[in-house]
């Protein structure tokens, strides 16, 4: 983190979170086009079924009460690596005026750590192409290419 502003304290959201956390995720290039910037009824739903499963997880960066990023932690267990879990991060989001600040730094750090406290073997996750950025800064972190991931959208909304 850079300046004099402390660090943010990483926590699980709150449904008082989510009115915050929904505008982060609108407020991108992509995300501007596939997501509201309102709660409505579908992230209602996605929040409680998120909070009621204790395989997923979602974190918020908290500056003093004030959301500054989100992302999802998902644990998958699986037959594969033996038998092991993995981790899957998802929706990853800084506020605008704070990226490039080490935000999304420390909060992939926090998640990585939490994967690794919880027995996962690997952390996994996905970025579109059309986010090269994105991806320089993953790779920045220690995330490698080694996958080639395939979606098959089931709605016009993917």
């Amino acid at each position: 983190m850079t300046g004099t502003r402390k660090p943010p304290v990483f926590r699980d959201a709150t449904h008082a979170d989510l009115e915050k956390i929904v505008k982060l995720l609108a407020d991108d290039v992509l995300g501007a086009t596939r997501e509201s910037p309102e709660v409505n009824e579908h992230y209602e739903a996605a929040f409680a079924a998120i909070a009621a499963d204790p395989n997923n997880r979602l974190i918020v960066a908290d500056f003093d009460g004030d959301v500054v990023g989100t992302l999802q932690l998902t644990y998958i267990p699986g037959l594969t690596y033996m038998g092991s879990t993995r981790a899957q991060i998802e929706g990853v989001r800084v506020a605008g005026d704070l990226r490039g600040h080490g935000v999304g730094h420390a909060m992939l750090s926090y998640a990585i750590e939490e994967a690794r406290a919880y027995g996962c073997r690997v952390v996994q996750l996905t970025s579109d192409r059309q986010r090269p950025e994105a991806i320089r800064f993953y790779q920045k972190v220690g995330f490698r290419p080694s996958h080639m991931g395939l979606k098959y959208p089931l709605t016009d909304h993917d």
